[in-house]
């Protein structure tokens, strides 16, 4: 990749991939403290891969006498540049610390497909590493985003000298939370990552591949869970675009993973995004990705010293779930009732409670009387809704005012009136809708937003959903075109959350048909995933009545 590009990527993730991201000119083989003091020494060594391809890794080793534990990262953003202040943190708590370039990356070998190799590779690398004279032959993964990815692709191959995990926002699907989310392309952040990471030619072939086959089983992480044998940390955001990745991997590996997963996974979430939040809300003393308040001292480093060194440090007798909160939180005015709080599980209880819409925009616990009430708009893909915040890696992301989208006849606004006391929700949100189109092929959205008595309206999630993927994607048949005219119900899922809407604040669902450039749009044609669009206007209908009752289901915890 040229530097110019390089450093553009940078720009756009380093935030958001946080201290596991360095770039800058590749070094050479060898950086010696000689040669710059205030930088760790290291070491650029080669790990062949089981079909010969050699692998670079800078090699960074405490002071004292080994062989020592091993923490080990893996990336597609080059090993080289100011990797002093993440190898600084493992070498002075007594580990080895190894960062790798990914294959087909910095001066590793062989050709970049993204994650596609990661499997076999992190295995590899990690035997690799457990035989070095430097090793003692425990060996920890980290990492964060892309570099969590690849961690648990290492995990999900079972190494036997890989012992633990530390991983920071990192999907379980990325079959269905990255690339097509409800069989909608995440279309500025999927597509121009990977086109920025030099794998623009293995665009149009991926689009095409909506329905599930059995290349993605080969690469998915979800599919080989019930391999993994190691604990795992797992820190995720609400606002982050891997979201519920990091919930659905602790939900399976400490309820059903394999024996040395089940019972030994932690799980933090905290108001986080793949970057700094936009918008006009600031959690109190939520710390950061990084550095997650009400924690303690570093979580990662307490982890390894317990895995790695057989540290008894009283983590594991903590509560396996700690989570943030939100509450109001407009910068100056956030409410005390924004907490971390903990868990034995994930989700905690909660009652799937159905906020029904109604047909003067209300949003209420009861069924609608009216025996026939809709609303029909046009949905015109030359100009659809444009994006405000939400779970994005590339652009403004986290609670963005909605009130930006202005007033616009394809976009649906049903809200509670002012809340006479606040109602908690933590778990998994779906909107549950009964719609229709004029032709074959359209898109809903649904957005759960946060009115605050002043009219901002805080995005809280938002999800698309395909209406020909209605049915799934899991096989050809599942794909079926709609009716023209014909009701259907569909479920969005709008992944999880924990927020206490405050008294006086208003529950709203929001209900559109594009959000771009979040999303691809739908050209309402029908035309098969990774054509030429063929633009048309669609006539969508969304149903409120008490035969088609759509409805947002909320967690409610309390009252």
């Amino acid at each position: 990749m040229p530097r110019s590009s390089f450093v553009r990527e940078l720009r756009l993730v380093a935030c958001c991939l946080l201290f596991f991201i360095a770039g800058a000119t590749p070094a050479h083989a060898q950086s010696t403290a000689a040669a710059n003091p205030a930088k760790p020494a290291f070491t650029e060594e080669f790990a062949t891969m089981r079909d010969g391809v050699k692998l670079a890794a800078n090699v960074f080793l405490p002071g004292g006498q080994g062989p020592f534990p091993v923490v080990l990262t893996r990336t597609p953003y080059l090993k080289d540049g100011p990797m002093s202040s993440v190898s600084r943190k493992y070498i002075d708590a007594g580990y080895a610390f190894v960062v790798q370039d990914v294959r087909g990356k910095g001066h590793s070998q062989g050709e970049y497909r993204p994650f596609v190799d990661d499997r076999n590779d992190g295995y590899d690398t990690v035997e690799w590493v457990a035989r070095q004279s430097w090793s003692n032959g425990k060996v920890g993964m980290t990492g964060a985003s892309a570099l969590g990815i690849t961690a648990n692709l290492a995990a999900s191959a079972a190494p036997p000298s890989l012992v633990a995990a530390y991983v920071v926002v990192a999907p379980h699907s990325r079959f269905e939370e990255v690339t097509f989310m409800g069989g909608v392309v995440k279309e500025a952040d999927t597509v121009g990552w990977m086109k920025r990471q030099g794998a623009g030619d293995q665009v149009p072939p991926l689009l095409k591949r909506v329905i599930w086959d059995e290349r993605w089983n080969d690469v998915e992480f979800h599919t080989h869970l019930d391999r993994v044998k190691i604990p795992m940390y797992n820190v995720g955001g609400w606002y982050d675009i891997f979201n519920i990745g990091n919930l659905r991997n602790f939900a399976y590996l400490q309820n059903r993973g394999a024996p040395g997963a089940k019972g030994n996974q932690k799980l933090l979430m905290g108001p986080f995004g793949h970057g700094a939040l936009s918008g006009d809300l600031q959690y109190p003393q939520a710390g950061d990705i990084r550095s997650p308040g009400g924690a303690g001292p570093d979580q990662e480093l307490r982890w390894f010293e317990y895995w790695l060194k057989g540290i008894d440090n009283g983590i594991m007798r903590e509560p396996p779930v700690r989570y943030y909160r939100m509450a109001a939180a407009r910068k100056g005015e956030a409410s005390a009732n924004n907490e971390y709080q903990t868990a034995d599980n994930w989700p905690p209880q909660f009652a799937a409670t159905r906020y029904y819409l109604q047909q003067d925009g209300g949003l209420a616990t009861h069924v609608p009387k009216a025996r026939k009430a809709s609303t029909t708009y046009d949905f015109d893909p030359a100009h659809p809704v444009k994006t405000f915040g939400g779970a994005n890696l590339t652009f403004e992301r986290g609670p963005m005012d909605q009130r930006a989208v202005g007033q616009r006849q394809d976009y649906l606004r049903f809200s509670t009136g002012p809340l006479s006391e606040p109602v908690a929700i933590t778990g998994p949100v779906t909107a549950e809708l009964w719609v229709a189109t004029d032709g074959l092929d359209t898109d809903f959205m649904a957005k759960l937003v946060d009115v605050y008595p002043d009219g901002y309206e805080a995005l809280v999630l938002d999800a698309p959903i395909r209406l020909r993927y209605r049915n799934g994607r899991m096989k050809s048949d599942d794909a079926k075109m709609m009716t023209p005219g014909k009701p259907e119900k569909v479920t969005i899922d709008l992944w999880a959350t924990s927020l206490l809407f405050e008294k006086g604040h208003r529950i709203a669902l929001h209900v559109t048909s594009s959000n771009s450039p979040r999303f691809d749009v739908n050209d309402n044609s029908g035309t098969a995933p990774g054509e030429p669009p063929q633009l048309r206007v669609a006539k969508n209908t969304v149903y409120f009545d008490r035969d088609r009752p759509s409805a947002l289901v909320l967690p409610v915890t309390a009252p």
